[in-house]
């Protein structure tokens, strides 16, 4: 069973309406990349960090330049919010409900 039939098959089996399928959807997008995983990982641990903070737990080697692309991506998305500190920018989790994703992902059944 790919994917797609198994995330169809779990939206007749809950009933969900195509609202939450699209945001489903969305959500997916946006943080189907390694290193935006792995920022939410920190971010679940730690709220809020800098870019270079960031940087610095993420396990993933990956240029400042490019982590901040992921960061304003997610937050231009609605999963993260910013407040700057100074020179900083600082970013953390809108909603934690997302990590449950982490969850989905080490039970499933695929």
């Amino acid at each position: 069973m790919n994917i797609y039939s198994y995330v169809c098959a779990m939206a007749v089996k809950r009933d969900l309406k195509p609202d939450k399928l699209e945001h489903v959807a969305h959500v997916l997008k946006t943080i189907a990349h390694p290193v935006r995983l792995e920022v939410l990982t920190v971010l679940e641990r730690e709220e809020p960090l800098s870019v270079s903070d960031i940087l610095k737990e993420i396990d993933i080697e990956v240029e400042q330049s490019l982590l901040s692309h992921h960061l304003v991506k997610m937050k231009d998305r609605g999963l993260l919010k910013s407040v700057k500190e100074g020179k900083y920018i600082k970013y953390s989790l809108i909603d934690r409900n997302v990590l449950a994703i982490f969850d989905c992902m080490e039970n499933c059944k695929l």
